[in-house]
């Protein structure tokens, strides 16, 4: 094989994998990864004359196309940052199939494709759990708009639809070798009836549950607010909040009413994080404002999100990303406020910070780098978090889950509030950052599968397009256009059943996870006892 024909396979397979990000189907995914699968064979069958790494360079280079062309928005909020996430992405996902390739070499060939999968699973689950999460690539979120596809989702979260696509790709490569290789039709019939079969089931399956699920009669009358504020030129003094805060009332005033449950606004609506000190939130100007704003309604509560802080009294009751200035110690965390009719609040700090953006990854080594983390706001420096999700709760006792930004990309941590007892999901986020770029469409897509996993109905709050209205079965309503501001009102239902994927989480990552190590194992006692 030429190398001109192995670097056009490698450019193809990040082409292809790049297309359900950018609005073309998710089942091209499919075939995505057919020309790296291709050239691993090349470089089984060619072992004698070119060593593994060769095969690992194909990959880098598919990984960083594919990288490249869905998430280069994210230089609009820090070059840097971009650069870094889409170089680092690429390097890790290029590892996993080099140690896939190392197996193929090692293994015998469904064994060596087993590895293949279950390291890829394993490294997406790593994606969503250590210190620079970046699961945004995960291969079950190429989905995200054919929601009538993978309605199983309810059972598997995300990751069943990385296993699927996974092993679709290679039905497809050994249907196409056997092609190759003029194989017997009694042999080659069996990659092709898998195909089918694995094809067939999943999708019938979930377009008899797309059209057969009814949801519970709940309903709850929600205001979505969309103010469209520039996040590139607003100001953070006084003047500036206010007016913020009269366009936040004066759209909420047009679509709310005596039927309105909740009105909603974006995150970080209010940025002048000394004012919304969350010990002394009932002396907050803007806070009376609000809550003199709900007596028009009889019903109505807000949940909206500020830039929030906390003083601590000393350095030994602060947390490990308190600052200190004029003396005084405190924390600055991405918040999300709820108040009630009577002004009472709960209050919800992001947990699920953005790296590089948000937070200084691994904190207890690199903190003294912590005051170069560029924060999309009015501070820099890395922001303070809460533990674990929690709901709000509302004067009828309704638990809803304020879910902020990035959070919603996390499916098995916003399972983690419905445990808690959340009957609906408020996702509130600010996409202005992005600039009109596929990042905010990628965003919001990702909340259509959160509604699937969990089937709660959500309300969801962009500081610009898109915000909408999600059913429980992934469908969206309502959605607003970019750079327009606007408020929308509508009914969702409330639901307090638990799915499977809710129950138990990502069970096929903590499977795959032990199946890697066990293989893991076994390639290098092989590489061992041949030396």
């Amino acid at each position: 094989m030429k190398r001109s024909y192995r670097f056009l396979l490698s450019i193809s397979s990040g082409i292809l994998l790049s297309l359900a990000w950018l609005g073309f189907p998710g089942w091209t995914l499919f075939i995505a990864f057919l020309p790296l699968l291709i050239l691993d064979h090349f470089f089984v069958e060619k072992k004698a004359n070119y060593r593994s790494v060769s095969f690992w360079g194909h990959t880098f280079l598919a990984f960083i196309i594919w990288n490249m062309l869905t998430t280069w928005w994210v230089s609009h909020a820090t070059f840097v940052g971009a650069v870094m996430a889409v170089f680092v992405n690429s390097f890790l996902m290029s590892l996993v199939w080099w140690l896939a390739h190392a197996a193929r070499r090692n293994f015998k060939s469904n064994l060596a494709y087993l590895a293949l999968i279950v390291f890829w699973i394993s490294f997406e689950y790593f994606h969503f759990h250590w210190d620079i999460e970046w699961p945004w690539l995960t291969l079950g979120n190429g989905f995200a708009n054919n929601v009538k596809m993978i309605q199983w989702y309810e059972f598997t979260g995300t990751l069943g639809g990385t296993l699927w696509i996974l092993m679709m790709n290679i039905f497809v490569f050994k249907i196409v070798l056997n092609f190759q290789k003029n194989i017997l039709l009694q042999k080659a019939i069996y990659p092709v009836a898998a195909f089918v079969v694995f094809l067939i089931v999943p999708l019938s399956f979930s377009f008899s549950t797309y059209f057969s699920y009814v949801e519970k009669e709940n309903p709850k009358n929600i205001v979505i607010v969309q103010p469209n504020i520039d996040p590139y030129s607003e100001n953070y003094d006084v003047e500036a909040e206010n007016e913020k805060l009269n366009k936040f009332l004066r759209l909420s005033e047009s679509k709310a009413d005596n039927n309105t449950d909740f009105i909603i606004g974006p995150e970080t609506i209010f940025e002048r994080y000394p004012d919304w000190d969350v010990d002394r939130l009932q002396y907050n100007g803007q806070q009376i404002r609000l809550t003199n704003f709900l007596q028009k309604y009889s019903k109505a509560e807000l949940v909206f999100g500020v830039t929030a802080s906390r003083i601590y009294p000393n350095k030994e009751n602060a947390t490990s990303t308190a600052r200190t200035r004029n003396g005084v110690i405190y924390d600055v965390f991405n918040s999300a406020i709820f108040i009630d009719r009577n002004g009472q609040n709960q209050v919800y700090h992001k947990s699920i910070l953005v790296v590089g953006v948000e937070k200084m990854p691994f904190m207890k080594y690199l903190g003294f780098l912590s005051d170069i983390v560029i924060n999309i706001g009015g501070t820099t420096g890395s922001l303070g978090r809460q533990e674990e999700a929690s709901n709000f709760i509302s004067k009828d006792g309704m638990k809803v889950a304020p879910v902020i930004c990035y959070e919603s990309v996390f499916g098995e941590y916003v399972t983690d509030y419905v445990k808690k007892g959340a009957e609906l999901i408020f996702i509130i986020t600010n996409d202005g950052w992005w600039r009109n770029t596929p990042g905010y469409k990628q965003h919001m897509s990702f909340a259509r599968l959160r509604a699937i996993e969990t089937r709660r109905s959500i309300a969801r709050s962009a500081n610009t397009g898109i915000s909408c209205f999600i059913n429980q079965r992934g469908d969206v309503f309502q959605p607003t256009k970019w750079w327009f501001e606007d408020a929308i009102n509508g009914k969702i239902n409330a639901n307090d059943e638990i799915t499977f994927y809710v129950r138990y989480g990502d069970y096929i990552a903590r499977i795959s996870l032990f199946v890697s190590v066990l293989l893991l194992l076994n390639l290098l006692v092989g590489r061992f006892t041949k030396r």
